[in-house]
């Protein structure tokens, strides 16, 4: 499979690694972007294979910058709205696989470029990396999720205050706040995301996948659907042959050996 602006490799241990590559334009998300994840979340999701992903940004300066300001300055309204709806689409596509994802935040990671890090299953940052939502600073609003995802991370209070100044934080900030999982170092920024991946992907997939869907039911639902929604998932989980190798394992001191059924 053939992308313009991405690229995709996997690793032996069944790891994507998703570039976004436009550096002369800070990697800033344009429709073909968009189109060009859209293509590399559906493969993610149906290769068997593919564990895991990794995103992150070519060079050392963005992770994503944010969106294609010239693309977007010369759509109508009936556009604009297709074009978020288009992007939020593809990003929920990411934030509602069964497989885990990182976003290994190099650089700026702006208006798009937040909302693409936010819709991954965590956020690792890079010391010099900046996160914000500066929308508000062109006259318009977030579009791929910003308004929804952030207040979810952070608390509405701290949401309001970045998404209303339109200023970025610094890594050390996110992280104080809840955005990010962990400060890194840049040069470390990916083995320390493979590391994190490899602890989660020693466990029972099946056991991971319905982690995060609970944990996406219960925040989009409310306690009660989601602890409705936890119990069957529990049930499931249980009935596998991992879930039944893991507490065999457990009983019998020894470390399970998961087969992914």
């Amino acid at each position: 499979m053939s992308y313009s602006h991405i690229l995709f490799e996997v690793d032996a241990g069944g790891i994507a690694l998703i570039t976004v590559n436009r550096p002369e334009k800070l990697n800033a998300l344009s429709g073909a972007v968009i189109a060009d994840l859209h293509q590399a979340f559906e493969r993610i999701a149906g290769e068997r294979d593919i564990r895991a992903a990794i995103l992150t940004g070519a060079g050392e300066k963005a992770f994503v910058a944010g969106a294609d300001i010239q693309e977007l300055a010369a759509l109508s309204s009936l556009e604009a709205r297709e074009f978020a709806r288009c992007g939020q689409q593809v990003f929920r596509m990411l934030e509602t696989s069964h497989k885990p994802s990182v976003a290994a935040v190099n650089g700026f990671a702006l208006g798009g470029g937040l909302e693409l890090a936010m819709a991954c299953t965590v956020r690792f940052a890079a010391e010099n990396a900046r996160l914000g939502q500066p929308e508000v600073k062109l006259g318009i609003i977030p579009g791929y999720g910003g308004t929804q995802r952030l207040p979810r991370l952070v608390g509405r209070g701290r949401a309001l205050e970045m998404l209303l100044a339109g200023d970025p934080v610094t890594a050390a900030e996110a992280w104080r706040i809840g955005l990010v999982n962990a400060v890194v170092p840049q040069a470390e920024l990916l083995n320390y995301s493979r590391a994190w991946l490899g602890k989660a992907l020693a466990n029972a997939p099946a056991a991971l996948g319905l982690v995060m869907e609970a944990v996406d039911v219960g925040l989009n639902a409310g306690i009660e659907e989601g602890l409705r929604f936890e119990a069957t998932a529990f049930a499931v989980s249980a009935a596998t042959d991992d879930g039944r190798e893991g507490t065999r394992a457990f009983l019998e001191k020894r470390k399970p050996a998961f087969a992914g059924k």
